[in-house]
């Protein structure tokens, strides 16, 4: 069973999907551990009601970001992860520690990618008057937000929506779309060939794959 490692920086609901996912079967993988740069994040309550074990280092122990990840990365290493997955943590990540990672990180993005890559993405899509929103499943690279896009849900930006709203129905497709690629990634079906998202063998297109998010097996 291949093994995961999480991380997060807030609320954890992403990862609270993954959790489920696996405990009902339709992920067939392990969460060996959840780390966080922040030791009040309410996902390490979530991950330790699971029985999964967690750690928390805070980035002013360290001289700099890149001493940092050093760090992280080989707190992550001791539970020899097949996959590392970004549920909502709100850190850049050094260039040393995506090469380590390559192919193997996955994060997940809540705008339309490339549209509105970094932060404040629903107030950017009401602001633009934008007719749809969503979130986007990518590998990780070393620019932000700007790693392939495997797979992306999409909802429509109502009349009346505040940046709430859209961040409230938004999570529900993100809470179907991340599981799946996990499993995708799991089954070997999804990775990242040069800077190429890939889906059983063929590349994907700027948006991911094809596929309709409320019709995941299970």
């Amino acid at each position: 069973m291949k093994r995961i490692v999480v991380l997060i920086s807030g609320s954890g609901s992403n990862l609270q999907a993954i959790i489920d996912a696996c405990q009902l079967g339709r992920l067939k993988a392990e969460i060996v551990a959840v780390f966080s740069n922040k030791a009040d994040a309410f996902g390490l309550q979530r991950a330790q009601q699971a029985g999964i074990a967690t750690a928390s280092l805070a980035i002013g122990d360290y001289a700099d970001r890149e001493a940092f990840d050093q760090a992280l990365l080989q707190q992550i290493d001791s539970y020899q992860p097949d996959l590392v997955v970004l549920a909502g943590y709100m850190r850049i990540l050094s260039a040393p520690f995506v090469t380590h990672y390559r192919g193997r990180l996955l994060n997940i993005h809540p705008s339309l990618l490339p549209k509105y890559p970094g932060l404040h993405t629903h107030r950017r899509a009401i602001e633009s008057g934008d007719s749809h929103h969503g979130a986007s499943v990518h590998f990780v690279t070393e620019q932000l937000d700007g790693g392939p896009v495997i797979l992306q849900a999409s909802i429509p930006v109502l009349p009346n929506d505040t940046e709430q709203d859209l961040a409230i129905r938004l999570l529900s497709k993100e809470h179907l779309i991340y599981p799946q690629v996990i499993q995708w990634w799991v089954e070997g079906r999804v990775d990242l060939r040069e800077d190429q998202a890939c889906l059983d063998g063929q590349p994907l297109g700027p948006s991911g794959a094809d596929f309709k998010p409320d019709k995941i097996d299970g």
